[in-house]
Order: C-alpha cells, then sequence, then structure tokens
C-alpha cells in the first residue's frame, strides 16, 4: 500500500513546516527576545516571563475571562444543537426538514471578519436593532459591544448561533443510527412521541453527547481569536479579552515578545492536558477511543 502512503507526504511536509517547525520559536519565552539579536544572543531571563505573567493582575483577568467565555460556549454549544436535533428529527415534511436544516448550517461556512462586520454595524449603539427595540419597546440603546458584560454575551450568542447548525448535523447523524425497532416496541407499548423521545432517543444520543462535551475540555482554552479579535476594542478589555487576543496585543503591538511568547506556551501546555484528561474521561464514560 505504498502508494497510499505516498499521499501523505504533501499533508506530512506541511505539519512539519507550519506546526512543527515553529515550536522551535518557544525558546523566546526564555528569553528577552529582540528581533536584531536573534534567538542565540537574546539575552536569557530564566522563568521572568511567566512569574510576570502570574504576578500581572491583566494576567489572571485574561485567564479569568477565557474559561468564562470558553466554558459557557462549550455548553450552550452541546445543549441548542441536541434540542434543536431533537426538533427537527420530529419533522415528517422532508423538503422542509432539509431546507431548516441548510439554513441554520449556512452561518458556519462565513468567516468572522464578516460577521464582525456585520454584527458591529447591527448592533452599534445607533444600529437596527437598536433602533428597533427602541421603536417597538421603548428601551434605551443597549451597549451590546461596548459594555463588558454585554459583550460577552453577544460574543456567546452569537458563536452559538453561527455554529449550532455544524452541531445540529451530528446529532442528526447519531439519531439514524437510532433502531427503528426500539420505537416501533415503544409505540405498541402505547408510548406517545414524547415518551419515545425521553426513553428512546435522548438515551441513544447521550454518548455522542459525553464525547463532545468531553473533547471539548481540551479546547476550553480556546474561546475564539477570530471571532473575538474582530469585535472587540479597549473598552471590553476587562471582561472580553482572551489569552490570544492577549498574546497577540503583547507580543506584536507592545513587542514584548518574550512575554507574549510565555502566555502562549503557558496557554499550549495547559491544553495538552486538559486534552490528556478529556480522552481519558471519554473512553471512560463512552468506551470513545482513537487507538
Amino acid at each position: 500500500m505504498w502508494q497510499l502512503h505516498v499521499m501523505l507526504i504533501p499533508g506530512i511536509v506541511l505539519a512539519v513546516i507550519f506546526l512543527y517547525l515553529p515550536m522551535f520559536g518557544l525558546v523566546i519565552s526564555f528569553q528577552d527576545f529582540k528581533p536584531w539579536l536573534g534567538f542565540f544572543d537574546s539575552p536569557w531571563v530564566g522563568l521572568d516571563n511567566f512569574r510576570r505573567m502570574l504576578d500581572r493582575e491583566d494576567s489572571l483577568q485574561v485567564i479569568r475571562n477565557t474559561f468564562f467565555i470558553a466554558g459557557l460556549k462549550i455548553i450552550f454549544g452541546l445543549f441548542v444543537p441536541f434540542i434543536f436535533s431533537l426538533l427537527l428529527n420530529e419533522l415528517r415534511h422532508i423538503f422542509f426538514k432539509r431546507m431548516v436544516q441548510t439554513l441554520v448550517y449556512l452561518p458556519h461556512f462565513m468567516s468572522w471578519v464578516i460577521l464582525g462586520g456585520i454584527l458591529i454595524n447591527m448592533l452599534g449603539t445607533s444600529g437596527p436593532v437598536n433602533q428597533l427595540l427602541g421603536s417597538w419597546f421603548g428601551l434605551d440603546p443597549i451597549p451590546f459591544l461596548v459594555q463588558g458584560d454585554w459583550f460577552r454575551f453577544t460574543v456567546i450568542a452569537s458563536d452559538i448561533w453561527k455554529e449550532f447548525g455544524f452541531g445540529t448535523i451530528l446529532f442528526l447523524a447519531a439519531l439514524t443510527a437510532v433502531n427503528p425497532a426500539l420505537y416501533e416496541a415503544a409505540e405498541m407499548d402505547g408510548a406517545g412521541r414524547w415518551q419515545q423521545t425521553m426513553h428512546v432517543t435522548i438515551p441513544a444520543v447521550t454518548p455522542i453527547v459525553v464525547v463532545l462535551g468531553t473533547l471539548s475540555l481540551g479546547s476550553i482554552l480556546n474561546a475564539g481569536f477570530d471571532q473575538i479579535f474582530n469585535l472587540y476594542n479597549a473598552l471590553v478589555y476587562d471582561k472580553g479579552d482572551i489569552i490570544d487576543t492577549f498574546a497577540y496585543r503583547v507580543a506584536l503591538l507592545q513587542t514584548q515578545f518574550g512575554f507574549g511568547t510565555a502566555i502562549g506556551m503557558f496557554k499550549a501546555l495547559i491544553s495538552f492536558v486538559l486534552i490528556v484528561v478529556a480522552y481519558r474521561m471519554a473512553y471512560k464514560f463512552a468506551n470513545y477511543r482513537i487507538f
């Protein structure tokens, strides 16, 4: 089967170039890196960058923001598509069912650069959403993108809206694997649609929910750089800044390359531990394993 192994070569080469070679740059996290001095001549500072990260109050706030935003994204990112897939599974009109599924799936393919611009225009204090709220309900303009708590709500809600269609497909695929004989037996026993859902559908889909939930723990520090970078501003740093955006701002905009790299390395190490723990949990509770 050497032909199939040859086909892997381009992917392996790209992975080595873009994933493994850049890991040599982690040495910057132990240096006061100066671009004109390079890796070899920049002053060595040991663990000073990591100490700075733990001593700075804004660093700890960023870590808390990341866990909060990513945690709620994971929870609602599982709950919403799970409920929606159960509702969609009850539709009997195939054309309407496929049309709805396609419509909710489309936002998944849109870039946050595009959606960010749309949301900024739509949710601005003088945007159409606030104008409608003011004219219909007499409400004052809501600071969706300039007040910390509202910004968190906007980030989480817009991410769920964008991605729940993709999650719905995963759950619908799991629903197709449910043995129809179980529904027939339940119907013969007098179970209605609600009882069939509670005692047949939900138990059948629970394993995939457990697998997706536990594996999501490995990405809990990825709160969505693309989304937040395109939506946030200095007014919401205290509630909306996450590890990735903080590292970008510190390393590239403030040229504190060693400190920014230390933040990224800290995130990578914690994520690695969480991935291992999540994989073990998925194997223990849902008998899921890759090898």
